[in-house]
């Protein structure tokens, strides 16, 4: 995925009406809920392979739960990566 400027960069900060403001705003809180909804599915993924690792004892689910395990750790990396970014190119913008 390539990297796009941020939309608003070549506007000068008088150019900003309050419809610009408030889309801005508009996209931190939905930027927070992208956050959110990554944490939910690794919590599900996590549970799902404890339950998994817990419950049946055959090699087939401890590699399935290993992998849900895993999975899990990594959809939380990648939510808190993605959601950090966009926050940081978000207030620059709001600092302006």
């Amino acid at each position: 995925m390539a990297s796009d400027p941020p939309p608003y960069d070549g506007l000068p900060d008088d150019d900003m009406i309050l419809r610009d403001r408030l889309a801005l705003e508009r996209t931190i809180l939905a930027n927070e809920r992208t956050l959110l909804a990554y944490i939910r599915t690794a919590l599900a993924a996590l549970a799902t392979g404890a339950a998994l690792l817990h419950f049946l004892d055959t090699i087939w689910t401890a590699i399935g739960g290993w992998a849900l395990v895993g999975l899990g750790a990594a959809l939380t990396l990648i939510g808190v990566a993605r959601y950090r970014k966009l926050r940081g190119r978000l207030d620059q913008k709001r600092r302006k």
